[in-house]
């Protein structure tokens, strides 16, 4: 089922809205949608940054893997053949 919102918007903008959604023949509710839909596309992040990148990168590899500790526990074990490339 989809989520449902109610949302005030300024007297002006609500006509701007019904004029473009009666131009287009489409409810109003579907503009709202797609103006949503591309502001939140063009608001996502791309992903890390370098300067990110370059924060993390001195943590990488840095956790210590006890061996003993990994094959002894059947479940560290599978996510270790799971996660882990030699």
């Amino acid at each position: 089922m989809d989520d449902q919102i109610t949302l005030r918007i300024p007297a002006a903008l609500a006509r701007v809205l019904a004029r473009r959604a009666r131009e287009r023949g489409v409810p109003k509710s579907q503009l709202v949608r797609e103006a949503l839909r591309g502001y939140l596309d063009a608001a996502a992040p791309p992903g890390p940054t370098p300067d990110a990148r370059a924060a993390i990168e001195r943590f990488r590899g840095s956790a210590p893997l006890d061996r003993a500790a990994i094959e002894a526990d059947a479940l560290a074990r599978q996510m270790r053949a799971h996660n882990w490339r030699e």
